[in-house]
């Protein structure tokens, strides 16, 4: 979705980041993902389905970082394409696919996978649609293959924030405390193995510029500034993150299908 198409006032928070040039809308910014990727320890020739892959990004990243196979999964049939496109120039077209899908048929998805990578997916589902999203998951696991994710943490206080999310997003997002998401993860028969906290800073200056690298962090911020659409909505959502900036955080799990 471009800024041209979007709707600043109602489309969903991740878009109007990713339309002012955010690349990293995980809640725990790229050193978060980086210790999933420790846990996974993958191997070349190893299989990953990620899922709402849109562009393509990091499904080109991972296959060429740890010459493993990537299938992703995108809803969006523009962002299909795109990244179809990236996967074409990036020479990875025998390495990494991007299908048209829905995570809550994964069972259309032929095979089973070493890992399946989801992040910042699921806690913008109910507590029903996550428990099914996570039984497709563990079907689409090879035995003993791992489930990679990366979402939102509420260490209290979570009705009031689900509602304040909602609200300023414009998306369910309904993150779960620690114990909870283990629980969830256990009910769908994944067992998580590994898993660690940490603060959301996802609209903070300086791990924008962590995240992003200087120059993209300098181009985000010139598009907030320039354009008071995207301002006035960000400024929004970055209120109700400092509001409960006590009781937001991240978590990332490493689970094992049972």
């Amino acid at each position: 979705m471009t800024p041209s198409t979007i709707n600043f006032e109602t489309a969903p928070g991740h878009q109007v980041m990713a339309a002012a040039g955010k690349k990293i809308l995980r809640p725990g910014g790229k050193a978060a993902t980086e210790q999933l990727f420790q846990w996974a320890g993958f191997k070349p020739g190893e299989t990953v389905l990620e899922l709402a892959a849109s562009f393509g990004y990091s499904a080109i990243a991972l296959a060429k970082r740890y010459g493993v196979q990537v299938v992703g999964v995108e809803k969006n049939p523009e962002s299909v394409a795109r990244a179809r496109a990236n996967i074409q120039a990036a020479g990875l077209a025998d390495q990494v696919q991007v299908i048209e899908g829905d995570i809550f048929h994964l069972e259309q998805i032929p095979g089973q996978f070493d890992y399946v990578l989801a992040e910042a997916i699921l806690t913008m589902q109910s507590l029903p649609a996550k428990v099914k999203i996570l039984h497709g998951i563990r079907d689409r696991l090879k035995s003993s293959g791992k489930f990679l994710s990366h979402e939102l943490l509420a260490t209290d206080r979570e009705a009031e924030i689900h509602g304040a999310l909602a609200a300023t997003l414009r998306v369910n997002s309904t993150p779960l405390s620690e114990a909870d998401w283990i629980d969830t993860y256990k009910m769908a028969g994944l067992q998580v193995q590994q898993h660690q906290i940490g603060e959301m800073r996802l609209l903070n200056p300086t791990r924008i510029i962590q995240d992003e690298g200087l120059r993209d962090a300098i181009q985000f911020f010139w598009n907030v500034i320039t354009q008071p659409q995207v301002r006035n909505r960000l400024l929004t959502i970055r209120g109700v993150f400092q509001q409960y900036k006590q009781e937001l955080g991240y978590i990332v799990l490493c689970a094992e299908r049972k």
